[in-house]
């Protein structure tokens, strides 16, 4: 059971209520419910993930490499099974998704690999001059901070997500790691 509890519609301002739903969705998630309980951190984080998404300069493909980079990452179950959903939404297929989830980015192709290692690198706290250099061959100066960004911001959500020890949402089952 979470630590917090999942609250609904009912139990937030009238204004706050459509927050609590995926806009992908169109269903209240844990993860919104949760953050419901301060209504005011959930209005703000919503609109920071939807500048991250809306904002980092990444095609909807890069986008998801680097959420599922930082999920993967963290080991962050709740993150990765949304965003395996997410990520097969844009093109991305399981091969890939298996490949960041286990570490082997054989799948990927060379521009792909150093975006993922990158996001990972973000979220270890471990970019390095190679790493950066890298990243700015392919991407300019703006999106290298969109990536920077998307990466930090979804392990930082993680880690909410496991303080709160959030639960899939009821008929989910976890993809796992490699969800082929």
């Amino acid at each position: 059971m979470a630590r917090v509890p999942y609250v609904d519609a009912s139990d937030v301002p009238e204004e706050y209520e459509e927050l609590l739903e995926s806009s992908l969705q169109g269903k209240p998630l844990h993860v919104y419910q949760s953050l419901g309980n301060n209504p005011e951190v959930l209005a703000g984080l919503r609109s920071f993930l939807r500048s991250l998404w809306t904002d980092s300069g990444l095609s909807d493909r890069d986008r998801e490499l680097v959420i599922l980079a930082a999920a993967g990452e963290t080991r962050n179950r709740y993150e990765w099974h949304q965003h395996v959903n997410i990520a097969r939404d844009v093109g991305i297929d399981d091969e890939a998704i298996a490949g960041i989830g286990t570490g082997d980015l054989s799948p990927l192709d060379a521009d792909e690999t150093t975006l993922v290692e990158y996001a990972v690198s973000v979220v270890r706290g471990e970019v390095g001059a190679v790493a950066h250099d890298e990243i700015g061959g392919l991407y300019d100066d703006e999106t290298v901070v969109g990536i920077a960004a998307l990466a930090q911001g979804y392990a930082g959500l993680g880690g909410m997500i496991d303080a709160f020890d959030l639960e899939l949402e009821a008929g989910s089952e976890f993809h796992g790691w490699d969800p082929r």
